[in-house]
């Protein structure tokens, strides 16, 4: 019998989670990393006007999550994690929304990950967390028997080997997978998939740190504070201006302040990195790639900087493979622990 293997990735920026699976081609989907708390469940009063959220139990509070999340909010943002991560609520009610999203009622095998910083201290922890019945509201529960946590760029890394059919041909190979997220810039140095952990580290320059300056700078430009950093996040992905009070603020003139930041995180890198002549693969993934694109080339300039379909999602993809592989090993060794699982 066939375990069920689901994974999850609780970014900063967005909260990625597997729908399924249909031979190779792995499903995904996406939310904001965005939860709204209330005293009650929203749904009672929503009527006609219902959104594509969740309403999620923690605490006394209910924590609205999902791809509507931003019609939840009123003049204030919704809470969003931070640096505490796995600690917050905020976190859990997100995974939860996913797994809630995913219309499951129990999952062998759920893969998550962390940061590349946080993953030595907060793997345990994480697992534990993950691991068990979880409340989804509305009546509905899921339970998760056993919880694998890897360091975010590993999902990459073995999403690329996998795409690439490269597995294999890789073992021997130093691959650098380098991941600008939303407010963490991670990197991991490996021998086949295999972490070199003293050369692969995160540091808190992201994404979240180009739209809050350029922000910044258009609170200025309109002599009052702007906060909608999800609009220049569009505007920059599609090359467009932001449009505010019907005029068009042109992003054009803050590309060097981009290129900046960019450069900055990928100097933090280059330093724990070190010389890069055994690197054979130099792989670029994750949300904000676009933003990093151009520092990561001029920084590896003698190098091909190879890149993924839908790098959004190669985190989470790699975690989804890494899961079946391991169910595929479980069920051939016959060895069993909690609910079938090792």
């Amino acid at each position: 019998m066939n375990m069920i293997v689901r994974a999850i990735d609780v970014g900063y920026g967005y909260t990625k989670y597997v729908t399924g699976q249909d031979g190779d081609a792995i499903r995904c989907a996406h939310f904001p990393s965005l939860a709204y708390p209330s005293s009650r469940d929203p749904a009672g009063t929503l009527g006609a006007d219902r959104r594509r959220t969740v309403a999620i139990p923690i605490g006394e509070l209910f924590y609205e999550v999902g791809p509507d999340v931003q019609l939840a909010a009123d003049s204030f943002r919704a809470a969003q994690i931070h640096d505490s991560y796995i600690d917050t609520p905020e976190y859990l009610a997100l995974a939860r929304g996913a797994l809630r999203l995913m219309k499951v009622e129990h999952i062998d095998l759920l893969v998550v990950g962390l940061p590349v910083a946080l993953y030595v201290t907060q793997k345990a922890k994480l697992e534990k967390l993950m691991t068990g019945s979880h409340d989804l509201g509305a009546g509905k529960t899921v339970q998760v028997r056993k919880a694998l946590a890897m360091a975010q760029p590993n999902g990459a890394l073995i999403d690329y080997a996998t795409q690439q059919n490269r597995v294999i041909a890789m073992e021997q190979e130093f691959s650098l997978v380098i991941d600008p997220g939303a407010r963490t810039f991670d990197w991991l140095v490996a021998r086949g998939m295999k972490l070199s952990s003293k050369r692969s580290h995160s540091v808190n320059r992201g994404v979240i740190d180009i739209l809050q300056i350029i922000a910044d700078d258009i609170s200025q430009e309109i002599g009052q504070p702007y906060t909608q950093l999800e609009v220049i996040d569009q505007a920059l992905r599609r090359g467009k201006a932001v449009p505010i009070f019907q005029q068009a603020y042109s992003l054009a003139r803050m590309r060097p302040v981009v290129d900046s930041v960019a450069r900055q995180a990928v100097g933090a890198m280059l330093r724990r990195v070190g010389e890069s002549y055994d690197v054979q693969n130099v792989i670029l993934v994750g949300g904000g790639a676009y933003l990093f694109k151009k520092a990561v080339k001029d920084a590896f300039s003698r190098h091909r900087v190879l890149e993924v379909k839908e790098p959004l999602y190669a985190n989470l993809r790699g975690y989804q493979i890494a899961g079946m592989d391991y169910s595929r090993t479980v069920r051939q060794s016959g060895k069993t622990g909690q609910g079938g699982v090792v």
